[in-house]
């Protein structure tokens, strides 16, 4: 239960603080830099304009789904309500940079940067070289930013992995931050790349990079990090360098800041933005899937009247855990009472137990200890097992093969609970959609048979393995003088579970006037097992026509012994098969429950729409069918 608990707080975080693109363009230029929740209803979007574009800040419209916002625009910096931006230049400072005058065109072009970024924009500066160094903290102070542009110095390697996680961090966490970084060679250090586009996606900046006199598979590990801050590699030499840099401080300059208010039809903490303008005479569009409300807002909430008269807010994250936490409670709850207590009692109790079974008051003290209402629920079972006899001794038939003391009756309780449950846990997932419940639905009524079949296949495979001993030690008996039955008798004593088990009901069957020949065949009908079916049909056949059994039997032991061990042999071949087949057939699902819990949005399509339907369809036969041609290619029967 702890660990459910773990789960289900990690799976509410994700749904309530989601992620936020921090670069949407629709290819036309115009583009959502950052959208950021205000404390009054209120949303702040930072619209970059395309260069050289004539677009009117008061023509620009912000929108969610249908609901057109009340907005208000003006260009950034001109306002004291401002988002704060930050850009963090990372500087190589390696040794290669003072050929053919880089290090000085690098300066030029950060001296341009600084003189046309606008004056609020935030700049800090990380050099790499064989060391990390942030020689500015994020500032404002231009004088400040140009003393150590003018003061860089050159020394050997290239960190440039490490410098631009240090980038990432001085960046911080507050409104729109960008990483402009500078290298004209490969990272030297042995931090590994995928550390660096992690740092990148969870910290959700911009990256933008200038490659400095380099093509070819050189650009590959600065496009990975330009594709994880969704931003673009320049590749410019030292004349081009200014410019590079300069159109970064002029979009900067062209970025416009809209001020909307939320509407109360727009629930939820997250949503897409859309924004529209006249970009040159043409209507053009740009959206962003980003927060709109802080998630201590508690924006989707239903609100109830509390016993003092005050308004309870209860949220829909509140909803659905309590529902998850109902339908837990219900399958632990059935289970606990389930499963038999194993009390310790005296001598004494047990005779009073036994002698007040023939008196009424004892029987009803006896009925006492199970729970009233569990009482009801059995015979409820029981009642409609009665009305379909088939159903009940298919139940009873997978329970005894499964080795399990369960009664039809509480087998049918659990797996109700838990599909009621897997119907729960399918609905909170989907965010109360129908056709989740009822997947849910469906996956907790397939569990628990799937459980079964399992644990029925481990206790036959167990059994077949211990199979050719067990007969060995039938025909060392018969061989010693014992009869069949006594042989029998020595294996319920000696053996292991499940044959002793098996056998010892043999014995019992046997006592009440069963053949010993159909007890045996019992044991192959209800463990489905054939090797165990050959060698009653090799006893029937001895008993009729007569023969040394003892040595029949050494002879079947020898040739069982010899097929698990070829079956072994051929599952150790085929285990990398299976377990490729395993992960494949996981694959579809598992990305869907993560999209499930991660982006909704993205993945609602599937389940509100038809086609999304039909893609489900089409998907469920293609994954079953490559599923099934999988298992015939990687199962050997021997």
């Amino acid at each position: 239960m702890r660990r459910i608990a773990i789960a289900l707080v990690a799976a509410l975080a994700v749904l309530s603080y989601g992620g936020q693109s921090a670069y949407a363009d629709d290819g036309t230029g115009l583009s959502i830099g950052h959208v950021e929740p205000g404390d009054d209803n209120t949303i702040q979007v930072l619209v970059s304009v395309p260069a050289d574009a004539d677009v009117d800040p008061s023509d620009i419209t912000v929108s969610i789904g249908d609901a057109v916002l009340d907005s208000s625009a003006e260009r950034a910096g001109t306002t004291s309500n401002n988002v704060r931006r930050t850009t963090v230049i990372a500087f190589d400072t390696s040794d290669s940079m003072s050929k053919n005058g880089r290090i000085d065109a690098a300066r030029a072009a950060a001296t341009t940067f600084l003189a046309s970024a606008p004056k609020d924009v935030y700049v800090g500066i990380v050099t790499f070289d064989r060391e990390v160094e942030t020689v500015l903290a994020p500032t404002t102070d231009r004088d400040a930013a140009q003393e150590v542009v003018d003061g860089l110095e050159l020394a050997s390697q290239t960190r440039l992995n490490d410098g631009v996680i240090e980038a990432v961090a001085q960046a911080g966490t507050e409104g729109q931050r960008r990483i402009l970084v500078l290298s004209d060679g490969r990272d030297t250090s042995k931090t590994p790349e995928s550390d660096v586009t992690a740092a990148i996606k969870d910290a959700d900046v911009a990256v933008d990079v200038v490659a400095l006199d380099q093509s070819g598979s050189s650009l590959a590990p600065l496009r990975a990090m330009s594709d994880a801050g969704s931003g673009s590699v320049i590749a410019a030499d030292a004349d081009a360098l200014e410019s590079a840099f300069a159109a970064e401080a002029d979009a900067l300059a062209r970025q416009v800041l809209v001020t909307a208010t939320l509407p109360s039809e727009v629930t939820g903490n997250e949503a897409t933005v859309t924004v529209a303008a006249t970009v040159d005479g043409r209507p053009t569009t740009a959206s962003s899937y980003a927060v709109i409300r802080n998630p201590d807002d508690g924006a989707g909430a239903t609100v109830a009247s509390s016993s003092d008269g005050a308004a309870l807010t209860i949220t829909r994250p509140m909803m659905f855990g309590g529902l998850l936490a109902m339908g837990l409670g219900l399958l632990v709850l059935v289970t606990a009472l389930l499963v038999p207590k194993r009390s310790a009692s005296t001598a004494e109790q047990r005779i009073l137990a036994y002698g007040a079974a023939g008196g009424g008051d004892g029987s009803a003290t006896h009925r006492s200890e199970a729970p009233q209402a569990l009482d009801q629920a059995k015979d409820a079972a029981a009642k409609v097992l009665k009305r379909n006899t088939g159903l009940e001794q298919k139940i009873n038939q997978r329970l005894e093969a499964a080795g399990s003391a369960l009664k039809p009756a509480e087998w049918l309780l659990i797996h109700s609970a838990v599909t009621v449950v897997g119907g729960l846990v399918g609905m909170l997932l989907g965010g109360g959609n129908f056709l989740l419940l009822l997947a849910g639905a469906a996956v907790g009524w397939l569990l628990p048979k799937l459980w079964l079949a399992r644990k029925r296949k481990r206790r036959l495979k167990a059994f077949n393995s211990q199979l050719s001993d067990t007969l060995q030690l039938i025909a060392g008996s018969l061989s010693a003088g014992m009869s069949l039955a006594q042989s029998i008798d020595t294996v319920v004593r000696e053996g292991q579970e499940p044959v002793s088990g098996e056998f010892k009901r043999v014995l019992v069957e046997t006592r009440l006037g069963v053949s010993i020949d159909d007890a045996l065949e019992g044991i192959a009908q209800r463990l489905e097992s054939a090797d165990f079916a050959w060698v009653v049909m090799a006893i029937r056949i001895q008993r009729q026509v007569g023969g040394n059994l003892a040595e029949l039997l050494t002879t079947v032991a020898g040739t069982l012994r010899e097929r698990d061990y070829l079956r072994r042999q051929i599952r150790s071949l085929a285990a990398e098969g299976r377990l490729s087949a395993y992960i494949l057939a996981a694959l579809p699902p598992g990305i869907a429950v993560f999209l499930l819990m991660t982006r909704y949005e993205y993945i609602a399509p599937l389940f509100t729409t038809g086609m999304g339907f039909v893609l489900l369809a089409g998907a469920a036969v293609l994954l079953g069918m490559a599923g099934f041609l999988m298992s015939r290619i990687v199962k050997v029967e021997v």
